[in-house]
């Protein structure tokens, strides 16, 4: 059953609307590479869309109605949007689902320090990643300093051509001979994935601040560069301990290849997957069933902590909205939750021919050939996944032929080789349908991923698809 590639069936109007999107994509991943900046801006869009916050909403003591569209967050990292359908809230919901946070690495607590004339800052990673990826790459800094009085300092450098870069050393090839008999996962090691931030040392009498002088005469490069980010953000050293600030690739998404056919770009996985869901949800009109976009924190580490999905955010939010409609009870809430239906939106993992050992080809996502569903994720033996049901996968077939909408079905590589996770099976606790329905992605979780400007496309299709019709 061989899936046919959809460049081939495209028109001169579906090219130009592809490439319109792929172009406000780039764009998107290019500004937004944590997930505070994914959820920030998704705001900004709804509310230019005509969401309000259900915190709005409640206070002009409103009752939605159908058309009616709603917002909420928690913590500014992960964001539920709502549009009342006309059925009742205990029909369920058509849910979209997909991550905003992507492998990176963070700046700890206590961070900074001088060695051998270099400022350093320590870092931690996050999610899985292969660490030797990560050095003599340009790197730059996003994030929030807060201060102890609640002021937020919003923090960006290295993104901007005017601003400086930073990077992870790695041992030159002429003193490396010990360092490459290491296998992969060792031949960088955690801790020394420090970020080299500094190399001019302060002058005597050059700094005036009487504590930072008193450091000048010990650590010179430290003392300068604590100076800097006082002036630039009014920080000082401690201030790192109430910051969150993460270590992204530098620069911006770029087309790839001499046809422009596909887009190389840093957090493909899973913004490939949360921006089109994103736009389905703010495009869709005259909805049946209530329609929801989940853009959640955490995936990559499992969807733990008080923005993952694994939190009461989601459950608690569907009984406010049903609150706000005029539906709310605890068993209403249950049979809402239970007679819902979603799609997990997750990236899947594209064959690479140079890497074919690693796929079972009949069983792989190809790059062109449209948004995946992977039945289930998990590893070897399933654990860990939510296998979708034969009816469930029967109905988002009639929805993709109905939507006209190009997809394939894949396994995450071979059997034994290992496998992945999503968000799916935390919902499906709830008793509703989950499907992983995604894009397939080449290098996936490297600084820089790769992914076909057709499959991105075909997502949307599908995301718009399945909010009308699920």
């Amino acid at each position: 059953m061989q899936r046919k590639n959809a460049w081939k069936d495209y028109s001169a109007e579906d090219l130009t609307e592809l490439e319109s999107f792929a172009a406000e994509y780039k764009n998107f991943i290019s500004l937004c590479k944590t997930e505070r900046e994914c959820a920030s801006a998704a705001i900004d869009m709804a509310r230019e869309a005509g969401y309000i916050s259900m915190d709005e909403a409640r206070a002009e003591g409103r009752t939605l109605t159908a058309g009616d569209k709603v917002y909420a967050h928690a913590y500014g990292k992960t964001l539920f949007l709502a549009q009342v359908g006309t059925e009742p809230l205990e029909a369920g919901l058509n849910i979209l689902g997909a991550h905003i946070d992507s492998p990176r690495l963070d700046v700890k607590q206590n961070p900074l320090y001088e060695s051998a004339d270099l400022a350093l800052l320590d870092t931690h990673y996050y999610g899985g990643v292969k660490k030797y990826q990560w050095v003599t790459v340009p790197l730059a800094i996003h994030g929030v300093v807060v201060k102890k009085d609640g002021s937020v300092v919003e923090v960006n450098v290295g993104e901007d051509p005017a601003d400086p870069a930073f990077c992870v050393t790695d041992l030159l090839i002429h003193l490396s001979q010990e360092q490459l008999k290491k296998d992969g996962a060792t031949v960088v090691e955690g801790e020394n994935l420090d970020l080299l931030v500094g190399g001019r040392p302060a002058l005597e009498g050059e700094i005036s601040d009487e504590d930072l002088a008193k450091l000048v005469d010990k650590e010179p490069v430290k003392a300068k560069l604590l100076a800097l980010l006082a002036e630039k953000y009014q920080m000082e050293e401690e201030d790192f301990l109430s910051s969150e600030l993460e270590i992204v690739p530098a620069g911006s998404a770029r087309d790839l290849g001499f046809d422009r056919s596909m887009i190389m770009g840093y957090g493909h996985d899973d913004r490939v997957c949360a921006y089109p869901s994103l736009i389905a949800q703010l495009e869709a009109k005259d909805l049946a069933k209530t329609g929801v976009c989940l853009l959640v924190d955490k995936e990559e580490i499992g969807s733990v902590g008080a923005t993952g999905i694994a939190s009461r955010f989601f459950e608690n939010t569907v009984a406010e909205l049903m609150d706000l409609c005029g539906q709310g009870s605890e068993l209403g809430l249950r049979r809402c939750l239970a007679n819902s239906s979603m799609l997990s939106s997750d990236v899947s993992a594209g064959y690479d021919p140079l890497y074919a050992s690693a796929f079972e080809a009949k069983n792989a996502s190809y790059l062109g050939r449209g948004v995946v569903f992977n039945k289930f994720t998990g590893s070897r033996g399933k654990s860990g996944s939510n296998d979708a049901n034969a009816e469930y996968m029967a109905k988002i077939r009639s929805i993709m032929d109905k939507g006209g909408c190009a997809y394939q079905t894949a396994e995450l590589g071979k059997v034994d080789l290992g496998g992945g996770g999503t968000i799916a099976y935390i919902l499906a606790k709830y008793g509703m349908n989950v499907i992983d329905a995604g894009v397939a992605v080449l290098s996936m979780h490297a600084p820089w991923e790769v992914i076909s400007k057709a499959d991105l496309y075909e997502a949307l299709k599908c995301y718009r698809a399945f909010l009308k019709w699920a």
